[in-house]
């Protein structure tokens, strides 16, 4: 598996450069979005757009690819009215991750399914739709499905991705972590009134070290921050070191969401976005790449961390 060598890596503390935004890269090179399930389908359509931004990604120098799945569980299908083609559009993202990586003869590059608690979502808005809340055993089951697509189809980990609501985390890392591969689970966090360091969760106000903890019940093989501005991102790893001792990772967004659109305003600058990641590896993230908002144009700002981790 090509997670062997990412391992190495990380046991050599080298830095390991993920790769940046899918969805949002998607919705700027002119794919549309779905109004219920996001950047989900798309692969069924545009499934040579999501290739080549996986090539462009291992060009930029990624280790590490994010197949297009973290809006893709039957949770967010069945409303858009696809849940009949679970697999073909599951499929077909990963299938779009593996041909990426062997057209740009890359085989070191891992492939990460991506694997989020994302429920429907208000339109024109950026929280869950509460009264249209799945139950526990529906997303056990959604989460289940999909992390199991994930391994047979041939990802070599699975990223949990904006991990942050206590009703709807278990699950998800009960359905990652029985899959049996490596597990990287990404917190996302904003920051309350009072400058506290909360939970992304916008119903109720969650000390973000109280959000962590799932991590004492579950094995995962890295965890961090992401889907979270830059100047917040230093102060959250912060928290997380007290409770996890593990390779830490940082990708953050930039811009903003109103469902089912990214705004792709004020998004940060390569420069400055290295900038701040030169930060973060100081304070011992090794793990560092992109989310919302990001592009290949910035992760490849991100090479000299790599350079310098192997000088």
């Amino acid at each position: 598996m090509n997670y062997a060598e990412v391992e190495r890596r990380l046991r050599s503390d080298n830095i390991v450069i993920l790769d940046g935004g899918i969805g949002t890269e998607l919705e700027r090179r002119g794919v549309s979005m779905d109004p219920e399930a996001w950047c989900g389908p798309a692969a069924l359509e545009q499934v040579d757009v999501l290739e080549s931004i996986h090539r462009d990604y291992i060009v930029a120098g990624a280790d590490v690819i994010t197949v297009n799945t973290y809006a893709s569980s039957r949770l967010l299908l069945r409303p858009a009215g696809v849940a009949s083609r679970f697999k073909e559009i599951n499929q077909t993202s990963v299938g779009a991750a593996h041909r990426a990586r062997e057209a740009s003869g890359c085989e070191g590059v891992a492939v990460a399914g991506s694997l989020s608690h994302m429920v429907p979502i208000v339109s024109g808005a950026s929280q869950a739709d509460l009264a249209r809340a799945p139950s526990e055993a529906e997303m056990a089951d959604a989460f289940g499905e999909l992390a199991e697509l994930l391994r047979d189809e041939g990802c070599d980990l699975i990223l949990l991705e904006m991990m942050y609501h206590p009703d709807r985390m278990a699950p998800a890392f009960r359905a990652a972590t029985e899959t049996g591969l490596p597990v990287w689970a990404g917190f996302s966090v904003r920051l309350g009134e009072d400058g506290q360091v909360l939970s992304h969760a916008a119903d109720k106000d969650i000390l973000f070290e109280e959000t962590v903890q799932v991590l004492i019940d579950y094995d995962v093989s890295a965890a961090g921050v992401m889907h979270t501005p830059s100047d917040l991102i230093g102060d959250a790893v912060a928290i997380l070191r007290d409770t996890f001792d593990g390779p830490l990772t940082a990708y953050p967004d930039s811009g903003y969401f109103k469902m089912p659109n990214w705004q792709f305003e004020d998004v940060i600058s390569p420069d400055e976005f290295l900038r701040f990641a030169k930060g973060w590896v100081a304070n011992g993230v090794q793990i560092v790449g992109g989310c919302c908002g990001l592009s290949p144009e910035h992760i490849s700002a991100l090479q000299p961390l790599k350079e310098r981790a192997l000088a």
